[in-house]
Order: structure tokens, then sequence, then C-alpha cells
């Protein structure tokens, strides 16, 4: 399909790409055996009935501290017009969010933070053609209370780790910038000159280094690259957005609904498959308390509760008693993050990585226990992006998008078979030396059956030997090939960076650098949220 822009654009499906777990190809395949670890399945029509009950469980009170709360956060931040209209809407009871959530990485991190917010978006616009008396807002929860620096501290550019080098400690999003303006300097150096060179140094200085945390600079980021296609960003370490969680906070504290409900659905899950793995195990208490450089667990010992590595002790009513005073201290863990966000937002879909959706997929009787809406879920579209120079060298190499997502060595074995002039597959040369044992494992029971481990080790032998002379065939026939292996070789690590998928390593400014500002107009019309397909887009 020829789009504008002179993009085209191919798919594969999930399942044959070989980078996602079983569990998401079956959720996508919507087998039976799953049905019970989601609400609805993504589809359009499946929202017409989300839609009715995420509306009966959010208050117009809940609604108007939201649109409060982001007015301030948005206050001082220059944006457009429809992002307004977006926020102003969500005071209106039939005004909804697409949701997609994401770290504060440096420079925005690997290439899928891109794809994500463009999911969240074209859901949106595609859910306003189906149901146009309705509003669908796409919107970035920043994961400002995550306290893993070393996850968010770097980029990748050209083959290239640039580091953010700094002592942190507590929740990333309220660490100052200060080190910065090293990486800015070795960023800029380089990118070298040119109009796309400079607006990149233009993004990263005003993100980066006119902002005093890494929340308001990735929020600056996040709005400057998406703010015309009306993306609502939040930061939920906010006061009056926790006081709406206190009375899940305090069943949490007083209860282990989470620890409970959280178990028992691994156990289901774990049961169904082998294959199927548990993404994250739940706390008896899954909370933090979070004040300035400190993000600790929560611990209940000794009749007391107790934050980790540090002397602060509750007893059960003191605690209770801080939460209503102080709600904002109190920090959900990765298993009750998702039901903060969805008892804040109006909230209809999450859309998410595969290891995300995994251990939503793990919360579904937890929100059931709690009487929560779960949203459905939706896996982030991924793609592959290649040029017109790629996709030529591929036609010539004959490697197909299916030969593509081979591991390296496993396609070039297979394209050197398929080119050379002699037959490097032993296969048929095995089968029949089995085929010979056989017969000789017949004659040796009718015979002397003491002798059974002397042939079976025979038939060891020689069919290992086969092994080691195939090997070394396809070797010479390799280096009898090289140029074809070494053309092989380049694409492929240029395609997959580390043996790894492109937009899990890929910076946004590589590309960036090539197209502008068209580079992300080209992802929103090339990439379709429902689709549930693997996208390889040749720009």
């Amino acid at each position: 399909m020829i789009l504008n822009y002179n993009m085209k654009q191919n798919h594969i499906a999930f399942s044959e790409t070989g980078y996602f777990s079983s569990l998401i190809c079956d959720y996508l395949d919507e087998k039976q055996e799953l049905r019970t670890f989601y609400n609805r399945f993504p589809s359009l029509d499946n929202f017409k009935n989300q839609i009715s009950q995420k509306g009966d469980a959010f208050s117009l009170q809940d609604r108007n501290t939201l649109v409060s709360v982001l007015k301030k956060q948005y206050q001082g931040i220059q944006t457009s017009q429809i992002t307004e209209k977006h926020i102003n809407s969500l005071s209106s009871e039939n005004t909804f969010t697409i949701t997609t959530g994401h770290q504060l990485n440096l420079f925005t991190g690997p290439l899928y933070f891109l794809y994500k917010i463009v999911s969240a978006i074209n859901l949106s616009r595609a859910l306003k053609s189906k149901y146009p008396d309705k509003n669908f807002i796409p919107v970035y929860w920043m994961a400002t209370e995550d306290h893993d620096f070393d996850e968010i501290n770097y980029f990748n550019f050209k083959g290239k780790k640039f580091q953010w080098n700094k002592e942190a400690s507590g929740a990333v999003g309220e660490l100052n910038i200060e080190g910065l303006n090293d990486v800015f300097k070795v960023f800029s150096e380089e990118l070298g000159q040119g109009e796309n060179a400079q607006g990149l140094k233009d993004l990263f200085n005003r993100a980066y280094l006119n902002h005093d945390n890494l929340t308001d600079a990735t929020r600056f980021l996040a709005n400057e690259l998406f703010a015309p296609y009306g993306l609502v960003i939040i930061d939920a370490n906010n006061s009056e957005l926790k006081n709406q969680f206190i009375p899940f906070v305090k069943t949490e504290l007083l209860n282990k609904t989470a620890f409970t409900a959280v178990t028992k659905t691994n156990e289901r899950l774990s049961n169904i498959s082998e294959d199927y793995k548990i993404q994250v195990n739940p706390r008896e208490i899954n909370l933090f308390y979070l004040k300035e450089n400190l993000r600790e667990r929560i611990v209940f010992e000794d009749d007391s509760y107790k934050v980790l590595n540090t002397d602060i002790v509750w007893s059960e009513s003191e605690i209770l008693k801080h939460l209503n005073k102080a709600p904002e201290r109190f920090s959900p863990n990765v298993i009750m993050r998702p039901l903060y966000q969805e008892v804040v937002l109006p909230n209809l879909c999450y859309i998410g990585g595969g290891g995300e959706l995994a251990y939503w997929m793990q919360l579904k009787d937890y929100f059931d226990e709690v009487e929560m809406p779960f949203p459905i879920l939706l896996l982030r579209n991924s793609a592959l992006i290649q040029t017109e120079k790629h996709e030529e060298k591929l036609h010539k190499l004959n490697i197909s998008k299916e030969d593509l997502f081979l591991n390296r060595d496993v396609l070039i074995n297979k394209k050197v078979r398929e080119i050379s002039n002699i037959d490097i597959d032993f296969s048929p040369q095995k089968l029949h030396l089995k085929q010979q044992f056989e017969g000789l494992f017949k004659l040796t029971e009718q015979t002397d059956k003491s002798f059974l481990g002397a042939v079976k080790a025979q038939e060891i032998k020689q069919l290992k030997g086969l092994d080691t002379l195939e090997k070394r065939l396809l070797k010479a026939q390799k280096r009898k090939l090289s140029d074809e292996v070494q053309r092989m070789t380049d694409i492929k690590n240029e395609l997959f960076p580390n043996g790894s998928l492109q937009e899990r390593n890929t910076n946004f400014s590589e590309f960036y650098l090539e197209y502008g500002e068209r580079l992300i107009p080209k992802l929103l019309e090339s990439l379709e949220p429902l689709k549930s397909k693997f996208s390889i887009i040749t720009i």
C-alpha cells in the first residue's frame, strides 16, 4: 500500500517475528483459555459497553478534580488549542481517555515511546469516527514516581550510548537536570550540522536545560512532539489525585487485597501454560513511601508499619491518620499503579508493550475484587523503519520479510544454502543413516541385545560426523560467498541493532535527523492501532 510522503508499508504477524511472548500471541489470537484475564478484546464494537461501564463508575466530581489538576500542571506551557480543548472536555460526562504510560527516559529513550503515543492518538481518532457523540482523549501517563534511574538515564544514537551520569535517589521525576549540559555537548557534536540537526539540538536544549526537574523537562518534550495532535500529559504524583486513591490505599494496608487476588491469578496463569511467564509478583503491601530523595517499600512487621531502610514506624491508627493527611506520600508499585490510573482517569483502554499487557492481565481479579472497571488492553503498534535503499538490498539478497526476522546466523545459513551451487543440507543422508541403523537395531535384538548400546553409540558417532562435515562445508561455502554474507550481516545489524528490535534500541533522533518534522505525521499515517500486526515501513 502506497501512502503519502512516499511511504510503503508491509506487515507480519507478531507471532512470526519471534520477539513476542506466547501469552501475547495467544491473547491476540483470542485464545479461550485467556478469556477470564481481561475484560473486553480491543475492537471498535467492544468499546460501546466499555464506555457505558466506565461512564457509570466515574463521577463528575472526579472529572472536575482531574481538569483542575491538569490546568495547574499546564500553567506556563505553550500548548495547542486542541490539547486545551481536550483538557476542558474532560469535565464532560461524554469524554473518555485512551492512555499509555512510559518512564521518563532521557530524550524519550527507545523509539517505541513514539509508537505508544501514536497508537493512543490514532485509536482516539478511530473511536471518534465510530462514536461521534463522544470525545476520546489520548493521554500520556508519566511514570514520575519510578526510582529506577539506571533504566532511564541514557539513549542510543547511531550505535553510541549517551548517558546521564548522576547520583540519584527517590522518585526520578523530582531529579534536577544537573549534568545534562555535558550530555547535550557530546550529543550536539555527534549530530553535526543541518536544519534537522539544529532542530534536535534546540529541542534537547529547551526541554532539559531550561527546566528544573525531569518531570517538567519530559512534559515539555512530549508536548513539543505531540501537542498538535491533542495529547494530554499527566503527572499523577499529585496530592489532589492521591486523595481520590485513599480508600484503595487503606484497603491495601489493612487487607492485603492485591496480594491475595494477584497470587491466585498468577497460579491460574501458570496452570494454563508453562510458557506464560509471570511478569510481577505481588508484595503483601504494594506501596512505597515517597518523600524527597526517598522511595522505599512499606512493610508490616512486628505489628507495626515500617518504611524499609529508614527509622519510620507507625501503628495502624498512625499510618491511617498520616494517609488522610498526606496521601501524596503513598506511592503505588507496579501492581497498584494500574488501579490508581483507572481511579483518577475516565479511561477506556490502556496501550502498552507485551510485557506491560502481560502484567495487566495478572490484575483482572484484583480489579474485580475492588469493584473497578478493567480497561480494554491494546498491544501498542510495533514497527521496523527501513529506507528505500534497505528495501533494494533486501530484494537483491532475496530476503523476505519472514527471513528478515530470523536470528542473524540462522538467516545467513539459510540464504547460503539457497544460493549455493551445491547442496549443503545433509538431512536426507541423516535420514538414510537412521533407517540403516533401524535395521541394525532389529538384527542386534535377534542376536545379542547386549550390543544395543554399542550400536546406539555408533549411530550417534556417525550422525555427529555428518553434522560436523555439514558445518565445515557450510563454513567453507560462507568463505566462498563472503561478499553476500557480509551484505546480509550489515543489513541485519542496521535494522536489528544488537540483535534486538529497532524500536527497543534506537532513539527517534536518528530518524528525525533524516525526516525532521515529517517523521511523526508519517507514523500517524502508517500505524493502525487495531490491526494487530507488526509493521514494516519503508520511507
